[in-house]
């Protein structure tokens, strides 16, 4: 009973600091937008292994890309992240987690080179352009959403879609939602050095505000 309260007591801090983010009406005023057409593809940022299962936060993001593929406002669905702080590519072990609860693998793309947010929707936008996806939106928790809206719309395209999570819908699909056991061996990178031990705090403040970007690959893509 106490593990059961302490849950819900951070469900309900989690919902009020995204509902301070990003307000409730506009998450469901962004989800009423997204619905009046259909994506190509969908951008998930990685979310790091959490003792050797995904977290909370993972596990939100990818139900909700599935919400989105299931309701046909995606196609596609991209999950981006590099192994960053475990042995294991984010958007890999993400992957695995979608295809175990329903979206089908042909559906689901990677893109493995992200270590930052900016990075995730970066990168990812330029491979969806390479595969020829013509619209690409974002799909992530309210939080990040909001984060990276300016730097998606201003630094990459005024086109991109922005779909934060609708926690309401979440908190009503959550009774259906099973947890898979996945064996994540087969995805251990090997000589891993975590980003800490690689990069200076500075070097990682500069990367989550998109300054360790090669921009290069914009020009690559067109």
């Amino acid at each position: 009973m106490f593990r059961i309260l302490i849950m819900l007591t951070g469900l309900t801090l989690i919902n009020f600091i995204y509902g301070c983010v990003y307000p409730s009406r506009a998450q469901k005023n962004a989800l009423k937008r997204a619905k009046e057409r259909t994506y190509d593809v969908i951008v998930v940022p990685g979310v790091p292994l959490e003792n050797g299962k995904w977290s909370r936060t993972m596990k939100g993001r990818i139900y909700w890309s599935k919400y989105l593929f299931d309701i046909g406002v995606a196609r596609n669905v991209m999950f981006s992240g590099s192994a960053v702080y475990t042995p294991y590519r984010e958007a890999e072990v993400m992957a695995l987690y979608a295809e175990a609860i329903g979206i089908p693998k042909e559906n689901i793309y990677t893109e493995t080179r992200a270590e930052h947010s900016t990075e995730n929707i970066y990168y990812s936008y330029y491979k969806a352009k390479e595969l020829g996806f013509e619209t690409v939106a974002l799909a992530s928790d309210p939080f990040q959403s909001k984060m990276l809206r300016d730097f998606a719309k201003n630094k990459i395209s005024q086109d991109i879609g922005i779909i934060p999570m609708v926690m309401d819908t979440l908190n009503t699909i959550e009774p259906t939602m099973i947890d898979p056991v996945i064996n994540f061996e087969s995805l251990l990178v090997k000589d891993f050095v975590p980003i800490t031990k690689r990069e200076s705090i500075w070097k990682r403040l500069r990367g989550t505000r998109g300054k360790n970007i090669d921009y290069s690959v914009a020009d690559a893509a067109k």
